[in-house]
């Protein structure tokens, strides 16, 4: 075999996510020391057992970058730089200190890991962890990380008149729609609840997220099992008010279609594609009617747009630097020189016949191949992050969230916290953390029960 210093340098050096053994045995990668046991045995015995610590034996995207993270204290969050972590705890550090060589390496691995867990519990929630303010919309913005509007709350009063006893399933006979996702904190349905039918706290940042969700798109209504119909709030950034309601079907695409900018457009709007449908019957169509009556007067006592694309949502168009593989698109600043965003350069249908590529890659030197195209994507990301060119990465992340397969989660895991971070978009950047280590299919998105 080839010694290391005869193995040609990977064209993509230490920015490469592959994590083929083939790959990494036949290329150098001059900084990934941990993905080498020669290297590792080297380093080990260059540094003194004080200066190994998690941070230098595992390095992610954003090392090459810097900026600082946030973290969680008892009084919200603080920033800090990325490169003056702290450690996970005291006794670990005696620990460390203790250590020899390859132990202290794998401690540091596993001080690292126990960081991971301490950061994924901070953003669970019972009773005990996570408080639950008398004042419901603070309550709600404690656990879902975002303000609700207005219509939220007006739509909910509008359930309880419509059923008072059971206001969350005031639409079900009629349409099929439960309220779900925050409205279960106006329903008290997390009051008591510890752990769920999983043995599990309680996540809200996933309670009702389905597969295809991104951190923008927020479930509040959901329908049928079968195409997993939902509706949600969709906000571009979690400290401003949703600028639609917009409906996914998960179990058919990652598309997200626009049904109005409030909940009660968003009712009459699906109302009326059922009433049109060939498929309902005149006794259903007669029982659509006399409840979009009703949404019709209170929306209008309310002072509420119907309209499917309302005078504010065609504003956001106009912000929209690229529709992404989900439709809706997205919005990110982009000063007066033009600085905040470049596009991915390929386009959608052929950014689609990569990942297919990849996707359905026989081998693990196919995909390798495969993979290069992708690759050098991210390497373009990488300079545009560099000259603050935030949303091609956000672009790109979005893309591969959105065709779904469980091979690029790496990439994910990288691009989109990133981006997130990047963009001062902080509770988004904790919610694809969270989502992406549960990501699934189905319905059993529940997290209370």
């Amino acid at each position: 075999m080839a010694s290391k210093e005869e193995k040609p340098q990977c064209k993509f050096g230490a920015n490469c996510y592959r994590k083929n053994p083939q790959h990494i045995q036949n290329y150098r990668h001059p900084k990934r020391k941990h993905d080498s046991e020669d290297d590792q045995q080297k380093e080990t015995k260059k540094v003194t057992k004080e200066e190994v610590s998690p941070e230098k034996t595992h390095k992610t995207i954003t090392d090459f970058f810097g900026g600082k993270k946030k973290e969680k204290t008892n009084n919200g969050t603080a920033e800090r730089d990325s490169d003056n972590e702290p450690k996970a705890s005291s006794s670990n550090d005696s620990e460390e200190r203790k250590s020899h060589d390859k132990k202290d390496v794998e401690e540091s691995v596993e001080s690292k890991e126990e960081s991971v867990e301490s950061d994924e519990e901070s953003v669970e929630s019972d009773e005990e962890s996570l408080p639950s303010p008398d004042d419901v919309a603070e309550n709600i913005k404690r656990k879902f990380l975002v303000e609700m509007p207005d219509d939220f709350f007006e739509f909910w009063e509008f359930c309880c008149h419509l059923d008072k006893k059971n206001p969350r399933d005031a639409l079900h006979d009629v349409l099929g729609y439960q309220l779900v996702g925050p409205f279960d904190i106006l329903a008290g349905r997390h009051k008591g609840v510890r752990k769920n039918k999983h043995g599990r706290k309680p996540n809200y940042l996933l309670h009702w997220r389905y597969y295809y969700d991104p951190p923008e798109f927020m479930t509040v209504i959901r329908g049928d099992n079968k195409s997993q119909f939902h509706l949600g709030y969709l906000r571009d950034d979690p400290s401003e008010m949703p600028v639609m309601v917009a409906a996914n079907s998960a179990a058919e695409s990652c598309n997200i279609l626009p049904k109005g900018d409030n909940l009660f457009a968003a009712i009459k709007n699906c109302i009326d594609e059922q009433i049109k449908a060939k498929s309902t019957d005149g006794t259903k169509k007669k029982k659509l009617q006399n409840i979009q009556d009703e949404i019709i007067e209170w929306a209008k006592k309310k002072k509420y747009s119907l309209d499917l694309k309302s005078k504010g949502m065609k504003e956001r168009d106009k912000k929209v630097v690229c529709k992404t593989f989900h439709g809706a698109g997205i919005v990110v600043p982009v000063d007066d020189n033009e600085v905040g965003y470049r596009p991915v350069p390929e386009t959608t249908g052929d950014l689609k016949k990569m990942m297919k590529k990849v996707a359905e890659s026989k081998t693990d030197k196919e995909r390798d191949e495969n993979m290069d195209q992708i690759q050098e994507l991210i390497t373009l990301v990488q300079f545009a992050n560099d000259e603050c060119d935030y949303g091609e990465g956000l672009e790109l992340g979005m893309d591969l969230f959105c065709y779904g397969d469980k091979v690029f989660r790496s990439m994910m895991e990288h691009l989109l916290p990133l981006a997130y971070q990047l963009l001062g978009r902080i509770e988004y950047e904790q919610i694809i953390k969270a989502h992406l280590k549960s990501r699934q299919k189905g319905t059993d998105l529940n997290q209370l029960d």
